[in-house]
């Protein structure tokens, strides 16, 4: 059978592994991926920040139809406030590994239980203008996992069809002015939801390694 003829899940477990990015912590080695993948000119930008490791969780619910989980940051957060994101944050020092990170911050912002999680493995680092550099971990959620959003750093949770999301079609090239430069980023309306920025790069790479040939 070829590859893109599995389901989504046997093909992620196969394309991906938990080998940690050699340049999550080291500033001799820029990320390939990140803010800069179709804005060159944020490259420069990031790559003179102070780096900040984090990582992510892209919870792919197994439903009939697979769903991805996303939440709703709130307004008053210092970064990314009001956007749309994954669950994840910095990666502490208490953390045995980006995956280990990746679990807590999504039990901390939205209860999301780590038994009816699946890791399947790492995307590739990701870099974003103000020094992130992301490990975003791949994962299966049971479909009848319960949440308790944080009210402190989530305002909502919700899905979204993967089969959406890994359209190239929808996988639209928008821009904006930002600190005094005109910024380039992948963007993928939803309905009401407006998923851009980090969140849409992430998800782009997910459609390169997983979906696309």
């Amino acid at each position: 059978m070829h590859g893109n003829d599995l389901p989504f899940f046997d093909r992620a477990r196969a394309r991906l592994d938990f080998r940690v990015p050699e340049g999550l912590t080291d500033p001799g080695i820029t990320p390939r991926r990140g803010d800069h993948d179709i804005d060159p000119v944020m490259n420069a930008m990031a790559e003179i920040r102070p780096i900040r490791p984090a990582a992510v969780l892209i919870p792919v619910v197994d439903r009939a139809e697979p769903m991805v989980l996303l939440t709703q940051r709130t307004a008053h957060l210092p970064d990314h406030a009001g956007q749309i994101s994954f669950p994840g944050g910095k990666i502490d020092a208490a953390d045995e590994s980006p995956l280990a990170a990746a679990l807590r911050e999504a039990e901390e912002e939205i209860g999301l239980a780590r038994d009816l999680v699946d890791p399947l493995g790492y995307l590739d680092l990701y870099m974003t203008t103000l020094g992130y550099r992301i490990v975003p971990t791949v994962a299966r959620v049971a479909p009848d996992y319960r949440l308790a959003l944080n009210p402190a750093e989530v305002d909502d949770a919700f899905e979204v069809p993967l089969a959406f999301l890994m359209t190239p079609e929808n996988h639209q090239r928008h821009s904006r002015v930002w600190q005094g430069l005109t910024r380039s980023y992948y963007a993928m309306p939803f309905g009401e939801r407006y998923i851009w920025g980090v969140t849409a790069g992430i998800l782009r790479n997910l459609y390169e390694r997983i979906i696309r040939g």
